[in-house]
């Protein structure tokens, strides 16, 4: 039943929290994907991940969401009915960078087998 209960904390936070970061921040020529979000069993505090493209403005982007977790803490706390409200947390997403960079291999590995075969067809 508790595992429900944060099962249900995550996504509520997830969506109002997508909601704040798309309707207070601006960030031109990035795209900014809220990933997933995992609180703790005690529902103490709550990691936000975040995925953005291109990848060179995540430690950026991460930076000034957190600097600003106060006002969005607030508003999190304004618009929920819930006790106790997990204090929030922005981090990166290293597993969608991750699995970015395994994709790129897989496809360089198709690339290399066509190129293998249209040699052995020579």
């Amino acid at each position: 039943m508790a595992n429900n209960r944060i099962e249900k904390v995550n996504s509520l936070l997830e969506h109002e929290v997508g909601k704040i970061i798309l309707k207070e921040f601006y960030f031109p020529g990035n795209m900014i994907t809220l990933t997933r979000v995992d609180c703790s069993a005690n529902l103490i505090e709550a990691k936000v991940f975040i995925s953005v493209y291109p990848e060179a403005k995540l430690d950026e982007i991460v930076e000034i969401l957190n600097r600003n977790v106060y006002d969005i803490q607030h508003q999190i706390n304004r618009l929920l009915r819930m006790r106790p409200i997990p204090k929030i947390k922005f981090v990166k997403d290293k597993e969608l960078i991750k699995v970015g960079k395994i994709e790129e291999l897989l496809v360089k590995i198709k690339e290399e087998e066509k190129i293998e075969k249209k040699r052995k067809i020579k």
